[in-house]
Formats: structure tokens, C-alpha cells, sequence
């Protein structure tokens, strides 16, 4: 495969068929790429089953106030796809069954969803322990409709997951675009003053880091030192945990890997961070990932991928939890960036 024929199709990324047909063809430059199912069979962990369920992570809809470079959903202001009520209330009687303790809510902006607090509500009713709602910060400031979340969010202790790509405004705003970093701060110091990350308070505030480039991420640990001086020095701010998140070949992250001649270099990256330890750990073990339209994937990436669940049962209606523990997880060459180093989730580093 040359990055020149890979240029040359560059229109046709949108297609999770196409991202598919490219991540498999893994004949480079340098040589051969090993396929991620003979990779891990040879550390004994094919094929790759689930372990009991620990979280439902919900997709919400793809409408963002932002458009961010590395954004693997293609997320915006023109996406239309957003769970209906219907879908969410299907979610809702699922969570009343199953032994899922933790509610991971994403998008897009969860937040824009028109039933976004409702769902919030119905799902502290239904005794979930801990809500995630995954914001981009800005869309506190976005709209006066908006302001108000941060009490929202601290009058139903949600846990919030904040996307934050570095602590100086150069970095972030290049990847989230302009202004993004001053009102990040802002939203930051909004959610301190409500109680967040403080002091006896078990309200908890979490950033999370993506690479700007082509390369993995540092030592987790390091780096939340670095982000907490930094912050807490220069304005302030208190956050409980740092993620740092490997950005995966998928989607806008894909489209800039070929387009900035990158993409072997950053693929080989991956299989020679591959780290059998964070193997067994993969967010996909313990997650059941849901659409907005009430698919069941793996992992939130298969979802972008369109790769379902290999089971009978593939939608949030038909939800059958001892059937779907009976599944193989789905694999690609994608899941090299959730097994690289110290691994990758939604929840930082698996090692």
C-alpha cells in the first residue's frame, strides 16, 4: 500500500467500509503489518471474550457545538442523529436489570440531546451508582441554556469527564479549534465553584488527554502532575484524575494520518507499543457500547466502524445479557491503539 494511492482516496474516508478496507490492507513500505487477531493469539488471548458487565456507555447523539480534528464519532453542528426518547427509555429498563454499576454518557455533546437532563434524572432514579456525562467543556458557554449545568450536574452528583488536549491555549485550540481553550478554563473554574475536585467533595471532575500528532501518548501519571501545576498555578483550577486516551486510526485521526504522510509510521508505532498486560484489560471486556439508534457494539469505536456485536441479540430492545456474555468481541487493526504501551480506554490507561 503507498501513501500516494491512500491520498488518492482520501474523499472516501467517511465510509467505516472504507476505513475498514484500509486498516486491513497492511502491506507497507517497510513490510507486512501483523494482523491484531494473530498478535494477541500469540499471547494466548484469542479469541478476545467478555468479562462480567461493569458499564453502559450511550452515545447520545453526534450534534457537537465543536469540530475537532481528532474527533473518531465525525462529530458537529450539522450532524442530525440523536437517541429518541423511545431508544433511551429501552436503555433505561435494560439498567434496571443488569449489574452494570456505571452509566457512560458521550456524543457528539451528550448535552445537546433534547432529553439529555430527563434521561440524567430517570437514570439517578434507577439507582446507578456512577454517571459519566463525557463534556466538551464549551457547550457550558455555548448557549444560556446551558449555563446551568454545572449545578445540574452537582445536584445529581454526575461524574464528569472533561476533554481538555493540553494546559497552554496554543496546543488546544489547534485541535479544538479557537477560542476553545478560554472558555474550557472558564467551564473549569465553573464546575470548582460548584464544588468540583474540591476538598471533601465527592463530586468528581476528570480531564482527558488526546495526542495533537501523530504519536502515542506519555506516561499518564507524569502528565497529570504536569496538567495539575499547571492549571492550579495559572488559574486555579482543581480536577481529580488525568486520562490520557490513545487517538485510534479511525475517522478524522485516519484522514490526517494519510493526509500528513504519517499513517505507516503511526500504525508500526502501534504494534511495536503492543503491550499484552493492557490486553486484558481493553475497555471492551467490561463495556457494552450503545448507539444512538439502539445498536449494541464492542467498544465505541467498533460502533464508528459499524461493526455490531457478534450475537443473536444486536439491539438495545432485545437486550439479553447472558446471551451477549456468550459473545467473541470483534477485533480489527484498530484495537493496536487500545493495547499500546500502558493501553488505552475511556477511563486512561489499563495498566
Amino acid at each position: 500500500m503507498s501513501l500516494k494511492s491512500l491520498k488518492g482516496r482520501k474523499d472516501d474516508l467517511s465510509s467505516p467500509h472504507r476505513q475498514l478496507e484500509i486498516l486491513s490492507e497492511g502491506m507497507f513500505e517497510e513490510g507486512e503489518l501483523p494482523t491484531f487477531k494473530d498478535k494477541i493469539a500469540k499471547t494466548g488471548h484469542f479469541p478476545l471474550k467478555p468479562k462480567k458487565l461493569e458499564i453502559l456507555q450511550l452515545n447520545l447523539g453526534y450534534m457537537c457545538n465543536q469540530v475537532c480534528s481528532h474527533c473518531h464519532v465525525d462529530a458537529g453542528p450539522d450532524r442530525k442523529e440523536i437517541m429518541t426518547k423511545e431508544t433511551m427509555i429501552q436503555c433505561l429498563d435494560v439498567i434496571k436489570n443488569t449489574g452494570a454499576h456505571t452509566l457512560d454518557l458521550t456524543g457528539g455533546a451528550p448535552e445537546m440531546n433534547p432529553n439529555f437532563r430527563w434521561f440524567v434524572e430517570e437514570a439517578c432514579k434507577a439507582g446507578i451508582n456512577d454517571v459519566i456525562v463525557r463534556s466538551n467543556l464549551t457547550i457550558i458557554l455555548a448557549n444560556k441554556k446551558y449555563h446551568d449545568l454545572p449545578d445540574f450536574f452537582r445536584k445529581h452528583n454526575v461524574h464528569v469527564i472533561s476533554s481538555l488536549p493540553f494546559y497552554k491555549r496554543e496546543k488546544t485550540d489547534k485541535q479544538r479549534g479557537s477560542g476553545v481553550f478560554d472558555k474550557s478554563i472558564k467551564a473549569l473554574q465553573m464546575l470548582n465553584a460548584v464544588g468540583y475536585a474540591q476538598p471533601d467533595s465527592e463530586l468528581k471532575l476528570d480531564l482527558v488527554y488526546n495526542p495533537a500528532g501523530a504519536f502515542l501518548p506519555t506516561n499518564q501519571d507524569a502528565m497529570e502532575k504536569d496538567f495539575k501545576k499547571a492549571l492550579k498555578e495559572d488559574f486555579n483550577i482543581d480536577f481529580n484524575n488525568l486520562f490520557a486516551i490513545t487517538n485510534l486510526p479511525i475517522s478524522r485521526f485516519l484522514e490526517y494520518l494519510i493526509a500528513s504522510e504519517n499513517y505507516e509510521d503511526y500504525m508500526y508505532s502501534l504494534v511495536d507499543a503492543y503491550n499484552p498486560t493492557a490486553v486484558e484489560n481493553v475497555m471492551c471486556t467490561n463495556t457494552i457500547s450503545i448507539s444512538w439508534d439502539g445498536w449494541l457494539y464492542d467498544c465505541d469505536f467498533n460502533q464508528m466502524l459499524e461493526l455490531k456485536v457478534d450475537s443473536k441479540i444486536k439491539h438495545i430492545s432485545e437486550y439479553n445479557e447472558d446471551i451477549l456474555n456468550d459473545r467473541n468481541i470483534i477485533i480489527s487493526q484498530h484495537c493496536y491503539g487500545c493495547t499500546a504501551g500502558a493501553g488505552s480506554s475511556c477511563q486512561g490507561s489499563t495498566t
